[in-house]
């Protein structure tokens, strides 16, 4: 008999919020994280706009002397993992700790720490590089802080797969709790990367908005005056159980995950195939995954970025899976700005809470849809409520790499 597995936990940290529940009710509100930079001085720069997570605290997970050891994804991945553990209220035992795994990726890593080092070297030469740099900046050790953090022995993994990093954690993590090699993960990803090089990477890639003075309407997912995404910040942890294992400690059950899909596009290093067929090929792998069709979906969060060509793409992808069944659609990165590789961990956490409180969080700032998608519901500008029994989160990367994740509301 198949393992069943259920969300019990989740902790998000982003822009619109610090705080799972600060996240979701300013979410449902249509509010923007997005602000001018503070993080750096960005007057020289395209872009000079980002959704930075505000007033976030380190020292609340992390001792001051420690700080210095690690990039700033660690420790915002520390403070979500510490939610989530707090709301699924899994407890790691001696009897328990090698059956709890950790799966948390990120893009990036450390990119504040790649540059300052960097600078050190320039500045000083090789003996003022900081012996915490490796460990500070590579892409595992958040998963490794956070498994230390809580004594979590199970299998220990990152994964980094651009903007589908995080999907493709907690989807694997599914898996593993499947297969029997675990019975509880603390999975998703973390990413802090608005820095000089990668806001103005991004920026030399003409990916990034410009609408540099009105920062609040500048992620405008399938409006016609779309220029760009965001950046975001932040991380978003879910904790995996296996049912009967979540049910002994008397866990909260938030909904169960029934299916998770792959594909590749094998087309383009930055551009998604024609039509998005790689995104069809997702979507359409993960509900085979949980043997559901189309018209059971009630929801989708998108990966929708606000990008002229990545929009419309994933757009005519979902109509073309969906055919009649026109299913509501939205991007909260209209809000949250994109997290890149901490993107699918934030989105599957805001799913799993409108399953849980049966409300849609709205795109923001849809005033004049793109008329090539105009047969479709974007749940514009307001939270809606719906009766949604399954939920789908989309996530998309650089390279053609794609991940879905689909969620049952939780009955017993």
């Amino acid at each position: 008999m198949e393992r069943r597995v259920v969300v019990t936990g989740i902790g998000l940290v982003c822009g619109v919020g610090n705080t799972t529940e600060e996240v979701w009710k300013n979410l449902l509100a249509g509010k923007s994280g997005i602000r001018r930079i503070t993080q750096f001085d960005a007057s020289q720069f395209a872009c000079q706009i980002a959704a930075e997570v505000k007033d976030f605290d380190p020292l609340k997970f992390v001792e001051k002397k420690e700080l210095k050891k690690m990039g700033r994804f660690i420790y915002l991945a520390l403070g979500a993992a510490d939610e989530a553990m707090i709301s699924s209220g899994l407890k790691i035992t001696p009897d328990n700790a090698e059956r709890v795994g950790v799966h948390i990726g990120s893009g990036i890593g450390g990119f504040d720490i790649i540059e300052r080092e960097h600078l050190n070297l320039v500045k000083g030469g090789p003996r003022k590089i900081s012996p915490f740099f490796i460990p500070g900046a590579i892409v595992n050790l958040a998963a490794g802080h956070v498994s230390m953090r809580f004594g979590a022995k199970g299998p220990n993994e990152a994964t980094a797969t651009a903007c589908t990093t995080s999907a493709h954690s907690i989807g694997d993590s599914f898996r593993i709790i499947q297969h029997g090699d675990a019975d509880a993960m603390i999975a998703g990803g973390s990413e802090a990367a608005i820095t000089p090089m990668g806001v103005g990477g991004f920026a030399a890639m003409r990916a990034l908005s410009t609408r540099n003075g009105d920062p609040e309407k500048a992620s405008r997912p399938w409006d016609t005056a779309r220029d760009g995404f965001v950046m975001g910040e932040g991380a978003g942890i879910l904790i995996l159980e296996e049912l009967e294992f979540a049910r002994q400690h008397g866990a909260k059950i938030l909904a169960e995950v029934v299916g998770y899909g792959m594909s590749g596009d094998a087309y383009h290093i930055t551009q998604p195939a024609p039509e998005h067929e790689g995104g069809f090929r997702v979507m359409r792998n993960t509900l085979k995954d949980a043997k559901v069709t189309p018209t059971d979906i009630g929801y989708v969060n998108a990966h929708g970025t606000s990008t002229p060509i990545g929009d419309t793409l994933e757009a005519h992808a979902i109509r073309n899976f969906f055919g009649e069944h026109k299913v509501p659609v939205s991007s909260t990165k209209s809000m949250t700005g994109h997290l890149l590789g901490g993107a699918g961990g934030l989105e599957a956490g805001i799913t799993v809470l409108a399953l849980r409180d049966q409300i849609l969080p709205p795109t923001i700032n849809l005033e004049n849809q793109d008329p090539d998608t105009m047969n479709m519901d974007f749940v514009p500008n307001h939270a809606r409520k719906a009766q949604v029994e399954y939920a789908l989160s989309n996530s998309f990367g650089f390279g053609g790499t794609n991940g879905a994740l689909l969620f049952r509301r939780w009955s017993e």
